[in-house]
């Protein structure tokens, strides 16, 4: 395993996700509160929000066959194919901040995205 904080499984060719240090760290965290070490963190993107698009995040312990699934030290990410188109080379991270704690996502496909945080623009 990588020790570069934003490094991607690359089998999925040029449509990745990466997961900074710190979403998996939290991530770790959260799974091991919940007891059940074959949680992930599933990552959709819908229409709607204020902006046209957005983010989605649940646990799940299942995919399906359209998932593609990202992993760092431990923790994996799932999104669906549908959801992939828009966030290809994007960026999961985790910030705790005197406002609140929140994942997040560093969307360079997003040409705009609303105060909230969870909805976005192409």
């Amino acid at each position: 395993m990588s020790s570069d904080p934003f490094a991607f499984d690359m089998s999925v060719g040029d449509r990745v996700l990466g997961i900074s240090d710190a979403a998996a760290k939290r991530l770790a965290w959260m799974i091991e509160q919940e007891g059940d070490r074959d949680l992930m963190l599933r990552i959709t993107v819908s229409g709607g929000g204020c902006s046209g698009y957005q983010y989605g995040f649940s646990f799940d312990d299942k995919t399906t066959p359209d998932d593609l699934t990202f992993e760092k030290d431990g923790v994996k990410v799932v999104t669906d194919d549908a959801s992939m188109n828009l966030l290809a080379g994007s960026e999961v991270d985790y910030k705790d901040e005197l406002v609140g704690s929140f994942f997040t996502i560093n969307n360079p496909n997003a040409s705009s995205s609303c105060g909230c945080g969870t909805s976005f623009a192409v």
